[in-house]
Parts: C-alpha cells; structure tokens; sequence
C-alpha cells in the first residue's frame, strides 16, 4: 500500500468503546491510538502528531471541549478534533461550534459508516472554517 495511514487518536473513559473504535478504524485502514482519560492528552497529541482526534464529550476530570483546547495549542497544524458523543445532536453540535471542533459525531455512527466519515473529514481542506462557521455535522 503506497497510500499512508490516516493516524487518529481516539480518547474515551469506556474501555469497550475503545476497543470498539479501535478493531473498526484498523480494519478500515486507519493507524488508531487509543487513550483513555482526559489527562495527558496534550502529550499525546504533541508527540504522536495524529491527523484525526475523536474526543468523547462526557469524560469525568475534563470535558471533550475542555480537553479540545488545550490539546489544540500542543497539536500540529492540520490536526483535525472531532466530539464523539451519544448526547442529543443539537446539543452536540453547539458544544462543537462553541469549542472549536472541526466536527461531531453521533456514537451511533459505527462501523463503515464512521471510517467514511473521518475519512471524509481527513480530506477536507485543511484550513480552518471562517469564524462562526459551524462545524461539520458528520453523522448525517
């Protein structure tokens, strides 16, 4: 495969959520690192430079949008944050907008389904979004 990896990092406190994301996003391609609290995610994020971070939203210590911006200041240019959440869409979708995410995605989104639309976030455009843009609705 001459093609490289998509690296993302998923983070979320659910261990079988983990698991999930992981043995799904592998079999689509993807190069998956997993992490599990939101402490030490600004490390993780400077040193292993993915292209793709999946924030659960509902962390205990620190919320997916908290954990957003101060990972955010440490990441590489380019690196795409995304809040992965069961919460209700517009509820989801404001806490985007006012974080700062580049996008959303419902936890009901597995399977093919989630690996087309990282995939699809990936190869957007890597500028950011005009101020007051809001971000991409990826669970449609």
């Amino acid at each position: 495969m001459s093609e490289t990896k998509i690296r993302i990092l998923v983070v979320d406190d659910d261990q079988d959520q983990l698991v999930l994301a992981e043995r799904t996003l592998s079999a689509y391609g993807f190069d998956v690192r997993t992490h599990r609290s939101s402490l030490g995610v600004s490390n993780l994020v400077r040193s292993a430079a993915p292209d793709l971070v999946l924030l659960d939203v509902n962390i205990p210590a620190l919320s997916g949008d908290k954990v957003l911006s101060l990972a955010r200041a440490q990441a590489p240019l380019g690196t795409k944050f995304i809040l992965y959440s069961a919460s209700d869409e517009s509820k989801l979708r404001s806490l985007a907008l006012s974080s700062g995410a580049d996008g959303y995605i419902s936890k009901s989104v597995q399977g093919a389904d989630l690996a087309k639309k990282l995939t699809d976030l990936y190869k957007r455009g890597r500028t950011a979004a005009p101020a007051g843009t809001a971000p991409h609705a990826l669970n449609k």
